[in-house]
């Protein structure tokens, strides 16, 4: 369901909710059914509050301004998947990381 223009908008909601919990979206990129981020979080705050209002408030706003292109009875009634996967990376080299999450197929 994702193009490009989704994307994009998705991207600048998420750096919005990352700054309210003073965190930063590092790197973002998304094919045509997810998205893949790479945040720095402070270290007091639990991983599931930041990802809890990310999906909540991009699924409020893309639902909002792209009306046309979200299905919810495709989706039943969900814009995101209940899930997410993730991990910590203090060890890996932030270029890998990065050039992983870019090299994603983005759709036009």
């Amino acid at each position: 369901m994702f193009d490009d223009a989704m994307l994009r908008r998705c991207e600048d909601i998420m750096v919005e909710v990352c700054d309210s919990f003073a965190a930063e979206l590092r790197e973002f990129n998304g094919e045509d059914d997810h998205v893949h981020l790479l945040l720095r979080c402070p270290p007091k705050v639990s991983i599931s509050r930041p990802v809890h209002s990310l999906k909540g408030v991009s699924s409020h706003y893309l639902r909002k301004e792209f009306t046309g292109r979200v299905n919810r009875a495709i989706m039943h009634g969900h814009f995101w998947s209940p899930s997410y996967f993730a991990a910590s990376c203090g060890g890996a080299p932030l270029t890998i990381i990065k050039a992983c999450i870019e090299q994603q197929r983005r759709p036009a």
